[in-house]
């Protein structure tokens, strides 16, 4: 498939290096604010750099545009290419406003054209699909709440003027940054969010966005659970599944140190509950949502995470930071 791509450097390198990885994708152009990341693009994979967006688009005899800019750009640069005739591969989160989720679902809807989003692909992730086993087949139980907690310091490095200081363009901050990730794997999970109550603190950096968000999350199966977004502390990500036959634990150890999974059964008798490691089964393709989002240019139907999956993920973040507005648990807009 020839691509186009705006963003080549940080995250885009790490899209160019996914796309030379599955041998799908001939990336034609590329066009960056980054002199350094487009003259790496043309030296790795080829692509002439270009001066500007609009001749980006221009290329002839491209069937897609890849997005790895800032979420603030996602929705313009996604409706311009729609609008170009170009199906779309954009980096999560979506976009940063409910208006334009309501704009980028229904040009989708016009031009028939694919979208996919950047979200991780859980049905090739061995460790998403052993936790997805663990629920499904009884081993925890009726399923009580569950914890997610994920934190990093990117929050102390934003600068005055940044868009990520901008809380109309990084609504939640690192709900919206990293926390939509989160929400993405919970719904893989245990279907859709349907409520949402939330507490932000906004004065432990200098910036206007959220530092800290802490959410009750309730799902249409009337589940409930928390999610913790911290945007100003050390690296962490866990989640902990709370069962009546047993807790699952999972910690994603930073880079290269993998994730640890531990089961804790329950004993009724008074004896200690201690933790035992879970062996991951199978193999992950960190490649799986763009050979999806190949094949549904190339054999039609819905990529895997598809637009709406990403809608989905930043609409319960819109309503996370109603609710911590206005004290008041806040409903998931549908779609």
């Amino acid at each position: 498939m020839r691509v186009v791509q705006v963003g080549v450097g940080g995250f885009g390198k790490y899209r160019r290096d996914r796309m030379r990885e599955t041998g799908l994708f001939e990336l034609v152009a590329a066009y960056a604010l980054n002199p350094a990341a487009l003259a790496a693009a043309q030296q790795e994979d080829g692509a002439k750099p270009v001066g500007s967006f609009a001749e980006l688009l221009d290329q002839p005899g491209i069937e897609a545009l890849i997005i790895s800019t800032g979420a603030k750009f996602h929705a313009e640069q996604a409706l311009a290419a729609l609008e170009r005739g170009l199906h779309v591969f954009v980096e999560k989160p979506l976009c940063a406003t409910p208006a334009e989720v309501q704009a980028l679902l229904a040009a989708q809807k016009k031009t028939g054209l694919v979208v996919g989003v950047g979200h991780s692909d859980h049905r090739h992730d061995a460790v998403s699909l052993t936790i997805q086993r663990l629920i499904a087949d009884g081993t925890l139980g009726t399923i009580a709440t569950f914890e997610k907690t994920t934190a990093h310091n990117g929050g102390l490095l934003i600068k005055p003027g940044d868009w990520r200081g901008d809380p109309e363009k990084n609504p939640g901050g690192m709900l919206f940054q990293c926390g939509v990730h989160a929400l993405h794997e919970l719904m893989f999970y245990f279907g859709p969010i349907t409520d949402v109550f939330a507490q932000m603190r906004y004065d432990v950096h200098t910036t206007l966005t959220a530092d800290v968000a802490c959410c009750v999350l309730r799902f249409a199966s009337g589940l409930i659970g928390t999610l913790n977004a911290y945007h100003v502390t050390p690296y962490r990500h866990t989640f902990h599944l709370f069962g009546t036959k047993a807790n699952l634990y999972r910690d994603d150890r930073f880079f290269d140190e993998g994730v640890k999974l531990a089961l804790q059964v329950t004993h009724l008798d008074g004896k200690k509950e201690p933790h035992q490691p879970v062996t991951v089964t199978g193999t992950s393709d960190p490649c799986g949502n763009l050979r999806s989002f190949y094949d549904a240019v190339r054999h039609g139907g819905t990529p895997y995470p598809s637009l709406l999956d990403g809608a989905r993920t930043v609409q319960v973040v819109f309503a996370a930071e109603e609710s911590a507005k206005t004290g008041r648990l806040t409903p998931v807009q549908p779609l």
